[in-house]
């Protein structure tokens, strides 16, 4: 058959000549353009991701593409083992099956000729389409429009299957790096929901005036404008008034990607008492901004069927920086000048100390000998100790912010470790430290649901109205503080700020006495992290289920899980275990400044100390360690805040940029945590070890079964940047593992609709991350076990009973998960810690989850501290400074033992053996019999992983032991997704 016949016979299919028209009018690409198709075992994936030259499989269109903006068009079925075609790129080639077969009217069959490899690429401005020789003359005698043609129509599904032509929707494009895009006005706005939308301004001001002041009608119109990556939300300006028509925004955003998008989209909304008018839609096709240059264009407003609405326009601007131009992607804290986190209100600070806790409390003789650099060895610390002492010297300020403070607690409790005064409870210390003059202010939680016609500490059981009656005529200032909303949610969002979200910050600020000894001489000391100073916090790395009920539990008895769970009805009490930092130096100021900011917003009376006046006292802002000394720290607070909760933020977009800090709708937000994540991630070279309450977000990536992702809005990258991490090592012939250790299920009854819908979120997070990962290993050829690179552990202790141990009064009721956890003498650890640590070098404790209320910066109020030892980097050589210490002694207390292979977790030899040590556990962890106390503590999170990244139940373990409650969780259509996610 000669070429002049094949195009004939293509010539004669409907529907290609726009295809035709539009690849013969754009001009050819450079070599430098084209990128690597993907190889025919990737194409059976739903999509590949990752570094620059990888292709995507668009789901919907069924084409590929890559982040050059080359799209591939073919409509071949690419699973058809009887077909043979190959696409060829610039240096590689790859096949599937045997012929090429097209089907029109009549029969074709069209063969490759077995003598030639040469192949002919065509290509475009977009496009780049390659294809070896389909019949014995040379392709390059074939027309561009017939070989085109060709490609674009030719379907392979088996000989009885007709032809099916490509939808015409544009493929999805992987954006990972950093959007800077700007919104700067719009035009000719009409909005057909109002009267007064065109009229004359001063028409439209006198009758919106009257609205406004009578409260009749719309009022005055609020235009606003939004930013999408497809439908994940990245960005929204502020509301301009009394510009309905042409409202000017001039505002700049900094945007982090992560997502799979055909289009930046713009979206002018019109702001309502509950919810919000949409105008229209303007489009930017992502494949425009590959390249990395600016565009600063005009865009069409358009409506649903995407027709423009009027003469309606959008002045925008934007430039794309992909990940692989980041000098720091996968590379570490490169060396000393490392200049911390960009874009943050809070900058790095230099000559800082650092003290790292794991537990509020550790015995002594519990963590080995663990070798750090320079011949030293790591040295545990004791977070409520250092905190008693702490308070206990403190001479002219105490500041505590807490979700939760109790009084009643203790802070020393080691026998083996008594301190003068050590038996006093918080609440008493606090008063004995307020009467000798010292200005004691505590900002706490106002849990909204302790009211009298609800249980009196709230559904939280937070007792923040019992410490606030409790200091009530003391000279302790106790402020109970409701998660206020800013100006900028509409009366719906406004309700739910203050009804389900919380202040989440954990922090103490005192006064504290210089190392040497004489001095009258003050300095400002911060503790930051996950452990809130209430009861069933203390807890050791032993985290016993019954063995303290008659000791350090008895009066602090924690077990929310069960209904009725008491003291009296005995164990299993909750374990807790958590992390903490101390810091010291002028990061300790910004956690001072963080805490007056949040004062003057709710602590109603200015009883702040002016620490001006106490200058000869209390020395300024100033290194504690020389910059010689090996031990330095670098550290960068960061937070998730806005307007509501911190006094001083910027009032406008452009003041708030220059801040750090993001705005939006009349909205001035802090969420540097997320920011620090990022970073952190984005820099990883080798490992990350995550320790969260919580994980789950990049909603937007989820499949869209039984949900719709875009409703979720969890939207934080985290989950994706760790997957995406991942997918870039596996491409790159290089190792990189991610260890994630999270509780059993978020704390509560495990049945309970809201634990299940977390849990469900939490899955669809983990199989969003393993299909990416599975979809890489695929394409690069590789058998291995997904948990070889992403590894999930839950923490659970398990106790044969002792003579002499507690014995209960009572009984928990028969055929209860109490029952049966306290039978079985199991239950789980309560992760609540914070932390993330990336290649032993630079660590992140704070309050913050790894979920949306936490990095959201508009839910929850966070704060956390990000830092490094500029003297212990991993550079050439892995980094053995105390951030190494600190993780090793975590690996100690999980799995209680520590291996020479444990000092290089991103190797496939430690990975596996923790994995199988932690399988070990599960399976004593949730035997029926009970030999012997668990030799350590991790446990293998009870899912499987399938070959295409599914989570699965393993066999036999649909539930958590002792309960009914699924592993994997039930979506819940009642609690909204703003609650749980």
């Amino acid at each position: 058959m000669t070429a002049s016949e094949v195009a004939s016979l293509i010539s004669q299919f409907r529907g290609a000549a726009h295809f035709v028209e539009h690849l013969e009018s754009t001009p050819p690409a450079t070599s430098a353009q084209r990128a690597r198709p993907p190889p025919t075992h990737a194409l059976d994936s739903t999509h590949t991701r990752g570094r620059r030259g990888r292709w995507l499989r668009d789901a919907t269109s069924r084409s590929w593409s890559n982040r050059d903006g080359q799209i591939l068009l073919p409509v071949f079925n690419l699973s058809s083992s009887s077909s043979r075609l190959e696409i060829r790129g610039h240096d590689a080639w790859w096949e599937t099956g045997n012929d090429v077969h097209a089907r029109t009217q009549g029969q074709v069959s069209v063969e490759k000729s077995p003598a030639s490899r040469s192949g002919q690429s065509l290509f475009s401005r977009n496009f780049i389409i390659s294809l070896n020789p389909i019949c014995s003359t040379s392709p390059s005698t074939l027309p561009i429009s017939a070989l085109a043609i060709a490609i674009l129509l030719l379907s392979l599904p088996g000989e009885d299957a007709s032809l099916r032509r490509s939808p015409p929707a544009m493929a999805q494009m992987l954006l990972h790096g950093t959007l800077h895009a700007t919104i700067f006005e719009a035009a000719s706005l009409s909005n057909p929901h109002r009267a007064s939308g065109s009229a004359p301004k001063f028409i439209r001001k006198f009758v919106e005036g009257i609205e406004d002041t009578v409260g009749v009608g719309k009022g005055a119109t609020k235009v606003y404008s939004t930013i999408d990556l497809e439908k994940a939300r990245v960005g929204r300006t502020r509301m301009i008034t009394n510009e309905p028509i042409n409202p000017r925004w001039y505002e700049s955003f900094h945007i982090y990607c992560a997502h799979m998008a055909s289009n930046v989209i713009f979206t002018v909304k019109i702001d309502n008492p509950i919810g919000a008018t949409n105008i229209g839609r303007a489009y930017l096709p992502v494949q425009e901004l590959l390249n990395g240059e600016e565009i600063d264009r005009w865009l069409d407003i358009c409506d649903n069927n995407r027709e423009p609405v009027g003469e309606s326009k959008i002045h925008v601007k934007l430039q794309y920086f992909d990940v692989s131009k980041d000098r720091n992607w996968a590379r570490g804290v490169r060396s000393t000048k490392y200049p911390g986190v960009p874009y943050t209100f809070f900058s790095q600070r230099q000559g800082c100390k650092v003290t790292l806790y794991q537990d509020a409390h550790v015995p002594d003789n519990f963590i080995p000998k663990i070798p750090l650099a320079d011949g030293k060895n790591y040295e545990p610390h004791r977070c409520w100790e250092d905190i008693f002492d702490a308070i206990s010297n403190a001479q002219h300020l105490i500041y505590i912010t807490g979700w939760s403070v109790y009084t009643e607690i203790t802070l020393v409790r080691d026998s083996n470790r008594p301190k003068p005064g050590g038996d006093v409870t918080l609440g008493e210390l606090l008063k004995k430290k307020a009467s000798e003059g010292v200005r004691v202010l505590m900002l706490v939680w106002d849990d909204r649901t302790s009211v009298g016609l609800l249980k009196r500490d709230g559904l939280m059981a937070t007792h923040d109205e019992e410490t606030e009656n409790y200091f009530h005529g003391s000279d302790v200032n106790c402020v109970l503080c409701p998660r206020n909303p800013d100006d900028s949610g509409s009366i719906v969002q406004d309700l739910s700020i203050s009804t389900m979200f919380t202040h989440h910050q954990k922090i103490v600020v005192v006064d504290h006495e210089l190392p040497n000894q004489g001095s009258q001489q003050r300095r400002i000391v911060s503790f930051v992290g996950g452990l809130d100073l209430c009861d069933g916090r203390y807890d050791t790395q032993y985290h016993s289920l019954f063995r303290t009920l008659d000791s350090t539990h008895h009066d602090d008895f924690h077990q929310p899980n069960f209904a009725t769970a008491s003291i009296k009805k005995g164990g299993p009490r909750e374990p807790w275990h958590d992390i903490h930092s101390r810091l010291e130096g002028p990061i300790a100021w910004d956690v001072l400044y963080n805490f007056e900011q949040r004062w003057r917003k709710q602590g109603g009376k200015d009883l702040l100390l002016q620490l001006r006046d106490l200058s000869d006292t209390i020395i300024p802002p100033s290194p504690v360690m020389f910059p010689e000394d090996r031990e330095t720290w670098n550290v960068q607070l960061f937070r998730s805040i806005d307007g509501g909760a911190a006094f001083g933020f910027p009032d406008t977009p452009e003041e708030a940029a220059k801040a750090g800090l993001v705005s939006g709708k009349d909205q001035i937000i802090d969420r540097s945590i997320q920011d620090a994540y990022i970073h952190a991630i984005r820099r990883a070279k080798n490992f990350i070890y995550i320790e969260n309450q919580y994980f789950l977000g990049s909603s937007y990536a989820w499949k869209p079964e039984g949900i719709k992702p875009e409703d979720i809005g969890a939207l934080h990258l985290i989950p994706k940047e760790l997957a995406l991490k991942v997918v870039s090592k596996i491409e790159a012939g290089e190792r990189f593992t991610v260890y994630v250790v999270v509780p059993m299920w978020p704390e509560g009854v495990p049945e309970s609709g809201s634990v299940q819908a977390i849990l469900d979120w939490q899955r669809r997070t983990m199989e969003m991350m393993y299909t990416d990962i599975t979809e890489a290993l695929q394409a690069k050829g590789i058998e291995a076990n997904p948990k070889d690179y992403l590894t999930f552990f839950c923490l659970g202790n398990r106790e044969v009973k002792q003579a002499g141990e507690y014995q209960p009064e009572e009984q928990p009721e028969a055929d209860t998960d109490y029952s049966r956890a306290q039978e079985a003498r199991r239950f789980m650890i309560y992760v609540h810690t914070k932390m993330m640590i990336v290649d032993d070098e630079y660590i992140i404790i704070g309050s913050a989850n790894i979920n949306q209320r936490s990095m959201d910066g508009a839910r929850d109020s966070e704060i956390a501290m990000g830092g490094y030892q500029p003297y212990h980097l991993a550079t050439r050589q892995p980094a053995r400074g105390q951030i190494h210490g600190f993780r090793m002694a975590l690996w100690y207390e999980h799995l209680g033992m520590l291996d020479d292979v444990f000092q290089r977790p991103e190797s496939l030899e430690c990975v596996q053996k923790v994995n199988r040590i932690a399988e070990k556990y599960w399976d004593m962890y949730s035997s029926d019999d009970l030999q012997q106390d668990l030799p350590g503590h991790l446990l293998s999170y009870p899912i499987g992983v399938a070959s295409d990244g599914v989570v699965t139940e393993l066999p036999g373990m649909e539930y958590f032991p002792d309960t009914r409650a699924r592993v994997l969780g039930a979506k819940s259509d009642y609690m909204p997704p703003i609650l749980t996610s």
